[in-house]
């Protein structure tokens, strides 16, 4: 079910539509100098999506303060994009889920499917794994869940977490939205996910 949200672009749509929202927040509130925020979006080259999106889902939303000598930039959260990582963030969740399991053979049809390789498949689930755990973002946000998310089983289980979602791309985008703050710091090594 996942692989069939994957390769929808109304999933896609809808992503942006919410990132849409979230920069229109951030643009009211202004610059902490009491500037106005003007657009100041810029290129991604976002891999994973599917076939047809148009080149909108390819700019990230953000803004520069108009007010000389601060032109602060203020770059919303996104629930398109985890941080600096190059795919999709819906894949980077999703992938190391479908991932699960031992077979080799599955691990080789994600990765012709998605068009990942099947070493940043494993990248991806060593950061959600050894990396997510120990930052201070995970710290921060593992709280709020009654009950305690298994670190060992990530994403899978914080995919779980959010169990009272019953539609599937609703608790993705639930998902999704509350990792949209997760800092660009979080990075496994020095490359780009």
């Amino acid at each position: 079910m996942y692989q069939t949200l994957l390769g929808s672009s109304s999933f896609f749509a809808l992503l942006l539509r919410f990132d849409e929202d979230l920069a229109a927040q951030a643009r009211e509130m202004g610059c902490p100098c009491g500037g106005v925020l003007h657009s100041a979006r810029y290129a991604r080259k976002p891999r994973g999506g599917p076939e047809g999106l148009g080149p909108e889902h390819a700019m990230r939303l953000s803004f520069c303060c108009s007010v000389e000598g601060c032109r602060r930039r203020a770059t919303p959260p996104s629930l398109r994009f985890l941080g600096r990582k190059v795919f999709f963030g819906a894949l980077v969740l999703l992938l190391p889920v479908l991932r699960e399991g031992p077979t080799p053979e599955r691990l080789r049809r994600l990765a012709e499917t998605f068009t990942v390789s099947p070493r940043t498949l494993l990248r991806w689930r060593r950061w959600w794994r050894e990396v997510v755990p120990l930052s201070r973002f995970w710290e921060a946000m593992r709280g709020r869940f009654a009950l305690p998310v298994a670190t060992e089983a990530l994403p899978g289980s914080l995919l779980a977490a959010f169990s009272g979602v019953t539609q599937l791309g609703e608790r993705v985008v639930f998902v999704l939205r509350w990792l949209s703050p997760l800092p660009s710091e979080l990075r496994l090594d020095g490359r780009g996910f």
